[in-house]
């Protein structure tokens, strides 16, 4: 597939008020100018939210993008975060020669980046988009689909652990929330893992965390 890029017309939804939170999150759950993030978690695991809530500050200061490997990226999600429809670009790209152009594109071009990583893309490809980022000043957010991140490149890694769905019983119910158990680790963790359980409402409601917050912790979540 050729990389494309289409801007998503405000007029298909509506701005969304910035995403509220019940509680503050710990000085490691912000991305600074020019760091990366590296998110690791399959779908249903709650990294699209995580990803758009770190992301959405930069956006009140322009535009932001998203390059969008397997077709799945939904708009609305964003809006929910409190990102703009007209501050936020979507890229589709699934080819490994080409990401790695598009990705060097972008980051000189946006405020903030969002990516998922396509198999096979090779760690000095990576590690260019990194260096990037920090001549830019530009925040990155990297979501790899098969393989990982090379060591160092991630100022904030966070691997989703554990996921359970709130408002379902014996099949029947309204879903109200995800309660998702991740794992926090990198310079911005200060190089310990700390675990910590967050609550996404799924809607224009909040992703806040609810414990574990700075508390460091060699135990994983069930």
């Amino acid at each position: 597939m050729v990389a494309s890029l289409e801007r998503f017309d405000h007029r298909i939804g509506h701005p969304v008020a910035p995403l509220g939170r019940s509680s503050e999150p710990p000085g490691i759950w912000a991305l600074a100018p020019g760091q990366v993030a590296g998110l690791d978690g399959g779908p249903g695991s709650g990294m699209t939210r995580l990803g758009w809530s770190l992301l959405a500050p930069h956006a009140q200061r322009g535009q932001v993008a998203y390059v969008d490997v397997r077709g799945w990226m939904n708009p609305a999600a964003a809006w929910e975060s409190g990102i703009a429809p007209d501050r936020l670009v979507v890229v589709r790209c699934d080819d490994v020669t080409v990401w790695g152009r598009v990705m060097g594109a972008l980051v000189a071009g946006v405020h903030g980046l969002f990516a998922e990583v396509p198999a096979g893309v090779r760690d000095p490809v990576l590690r260019t988009v990194g260096a990037r980022a920090r001549t830019s000043g530009t925040p990155v957010i990297l979501r790899p689909l098969g393989g990982a991140l090379p060591g160092g490149l991630a100022h904030l890694r966070i691997e989703a652990r554990s996921v359970a769905w709130d408002g379902v019983e014996g099949g029947h119910g309204h879903l109200r929330s995800r309660r998702m158990g991740v794992e926090a680790s990198g310079k911005a963790a200060r190089g310990m893992q700390q675990t910590i359980e967050v609550v996404d409402g799924q809607g224009a409601h909040d992703v806040r965390l609810v414990s574990g917050v700075g508390a460091p912790s060699s135990r994983r979540l069930a």
